[in-house]
């Protein structure tokens, strides 16, 4: 691209030095690795630094992870495993603010309470965290990754075929309807402990819903007994 003489005009009718454009005197090409700028009185002209912009595009698209532990703890394909994980705090902390758990609005003004506010929340996330990670086989998540093909630790990844298979049917490999979080839950919620009273007698006794296959698959999923 050739110098351009617009912008030392404009500098020149501001009636502002050149030193406020990276000038001086002489050419400058080491504030900007895309420009260089070459001072005139009290204006500049500019030019494109082809060299640094044609280095810098030979990386376009490439990034390095960094970090400081040791190659004997952490090899190159682990860090970008763990990087990758940072996924998993980013959903944690969206849970954690606003889609199942709202951590806030906090409504206690002490600090000793604050902090047991946001520490019951984290303690709640884990056990959400445990129970997706036990019904995954009945949400569309994907439950099997081991499977899933993958060339590279960089390649994106893949979902397994069976996660494909929950999404097309909407079914699980055992015919169940296959849930979201939120919808499995409320589905759950409706497995309710009745006490039933006897108004003759005065007598009262436990009632239990019969489970539904999709409750029993996840109670069981959950290593929960329900008794009846």
């Amino acid at each position: 691209m050739p110098e351009s003489p617009a912008c030392g005009r404009a500098g020149q009718e501001a009636g502002r030095p050149a030193e406020i454009y990276g000038g001086g005197t002489g050419q400058d090409c080491s504030g900007n690795h895309a420009y260089c700028t070459k001072s005139q009185g009290r204006g500049f002209r500019y030019s494109r630094n082809q060299a640094s912009i044609a280095k810098e595009s030979a990386l376009d698209g490439v990034y390095v992870v960094r970090t400081s532990v040791s190659s004997d703890v952490l090899s190159g394909p682990e860090t970008v495993e763990t990087y990758k994980g940072l996924s998993t705090t980013q959903r944690a902390f969206k849970t954690l603010k606003s889609i199942d758990l709202s951590v806030r609005p906090i409504y206690h003004r002490l600090a000793e309470r604050v902090r047991a506010h946001v520490f019951l929340c984290m303690l709640a996330y884990h056990v959400e965290w445990h129970m997706r990670r036990s019904l995954a086989p009945l949400l569309f998540e994907d439950h099997d990754r081991g499977k899933a093909p993958r060339a590279s630790v960089v390649a994106p990844a893949q979902r397994s075929p069976a996660a494909l298979d929950k999404v097309k049917t909407e079914r699980t490999q055992e015919g169940l309807p296959v849930h979201s979080f939120r919808t499995l839950l409320r589905d759950l919620a409706t497995l309710t402990r009745n006490t039933v009273s006897l108004r003759q007698s005065g007598g009262t006794f436990i009632l239990y819903p019969s489970p539904t296959p999709v409750q029993t698959k996840a109670l069981e999923l959950l290593g929960v007994r329900l008794k009846m």
